[in-house]
């Protein structure tokens, strides 16, 4: 099992990673942030994407869906952005985030890695 800081210091390591953070969507509060660049507030960058979080959750309540999210995926120009909400019982409310360079990473190496990240944290 994976502290915090471990979950996000793994997540640097995924190919093409630019940063990672774990988010509370239901404050927009960032609970951790790893990586990220001058130009780029990874805190509000996440933060800002608990919007996007609470709307999926509520457009899957509305539609009465008995599923739940695996992740989101976000893809800017030169960026992927990967939101996966945990599932485990300690991590409800909060999602992972993961930016990526769009050249310098694999997407479906990178989701699988969040995954394993997502199921090793203990909160």
């Amino acid at each position: 099992m994976a502290n915090l800081d471990t979950a996000l210091k793994d997540a640097m390591t995924i190919d093409g990673a630019i940063g990672a953070a774990l988010v509370d969507y239901t404050s927009g509060m960032t609970l951790g942030v790893a990586g990220g660049t001058p130009e780029i507030d990874l805190s509000v960058a996440a933060a800002g994407n608990t919007d996007v979080v609470r709307a999926k959750m509520r457009t899957i309540e509305m539609l009465k869906l008995n599923d739940d999210i695996e992740d989101m995926l976000i893809t800017l120009g030169g960026q992927y952005h990967i939101i996966r909400p945990l599932t485990g019982p300690n991590g409800k409310g909060l999602f992972l985030y993961l930016m990526l360079s769009k050249t310098r990473s694999n997407l479906a190496l990178a989701r699988h890695q969040l995954r394993t990240i997502e199921e090793q944290l203990e909160l």
